[in-house]
């Protein structure tokens, strides 16, 4: 259990970091941010599995179909409606209702024989933390000017993200238990190179011409982000989401999404080099009393 509950520890780290990454690459469009974290993904999926082509389990066509299927529900989908979602409604907002998806995977993953009283502190504190953290991001909205509707195009963009996820998550999870005869490395592997696949398709589609893209002043940092997103928060990520995935049940993986969140702010006010307001510092506090809740509940 405990290499699980630290699996998804750094799992939400290395995702937190994907809410302050469209803010740190202006001038890059979120079609072509996507289609570079997850051709970066594929790449090093890729690579890891040449370097293991001895011991490495090969796909069946189904699983092929499973892994394709699966890579643009939660990853390419997802991060393309959430990158978009960070453009037109800053980062705290999509961060926030992306924060309750483990609301949505505990409600619908929890196990037979666990009892709701069991998960009911642990899922009011993620809730009373989700509530102040909502009512100081709201009421910066309230502050936007007559023209920002965008906000709420945002605001509707990350709702459609968070429901990609959620389902991916459910799915997922069930798939692994299923196939325990797959490791989570290499699922993470065929995962990562189906994204990669899909990832350079829809940079062919609807993504910048080369020439564009060489005529951005950030290219240094457009590289690093890409590479630093595709393989940490992408492969390693995975991995590690995976290991925790096959230890620990689906409600108990759904609670510690929170640390994505917890994450996710901690990244964003380090970019805007601001410290969290009272209520936010409160919501941090309940987010982690919420985790710790809901891993007692489970043991």
């Amino acid at each position: 259990m405990l290499t699980g509950l630290l699996a998804g520890l750094a799992a939400g780290a290395l995702w937190g970091m994907v809410f302050v990454v469209p803010r740190m690459t202006p001038g890059l469009s979120s079609v072509d941010l996507t289609a570079g974290r997850f051709i970066s993904f594929g790449a090093m999926a890729a690579l890891a599995m040449l370097l293991t082509r001895r011991s490495h389990t090969r796909p069946t066509a189904r699983q092929a179909l499973t892994a394709l299927g699966m890579s643009l529900l939660g990853t390419t989908g997802y991060y393309l409606l959430l990158a978009q979602s960070i453009v037109y409604a800053g980062t705290e907002v999509p961060t926030l209702i992306i924060g309750t998806i483990p609301i949505w995977v505990m409600l619908l993953g929890k196990p037979v024989g666990l009892k709701w009283a069991g998960l009911l502190p642990g899922l009011l504190m993620t809730l009373c933390g989700l509530a102040l953290m909502m009512q100081s991001t709201l009421d910066h909205a309230a502050q936007l000017p007559a023209g920002g509707g965008q906000f709420w195009w945002g605001v509707l963009l990350a709702l459609g993200a968070m429901l990609c996820w959620t389902i991916f998550a459910l799915l997922n999870a069930a798939w692994l238990k299923r196939h325990p005869e797959v490791s989570a490395t290499e699922w993470a592997n065929w995962l990562g190179v189906a994204t990669g696949v899909g990832a350079f398709l829809l940079w062919l589609l609807l993504g910048s011409d080369a020439q564009t893209l060489g005529s951005l002043d950030n290219q240094a940092m457009i590289a690093l982000a890409c590479i630093a997103t595709g393989v940490g928060s992408g492969w390693v990520a995975s991995i590690l989401w995976n290991v925790a995935s096959q230890r620990l049940s689906v409600s108990l993986c759904g609670q510690l999404m929170v640390s994505e969140t917890l994450f996710a702010l901690f990244y964003s006010f380090v970019w805007d080099g601001v410290w969290p307001a009272a209520t936010q510092a409160w919501a941090a506090v309940l987010f982690t009393l919420g985790i710790l809740a809901s891993i007692r509940a489970h043991r």
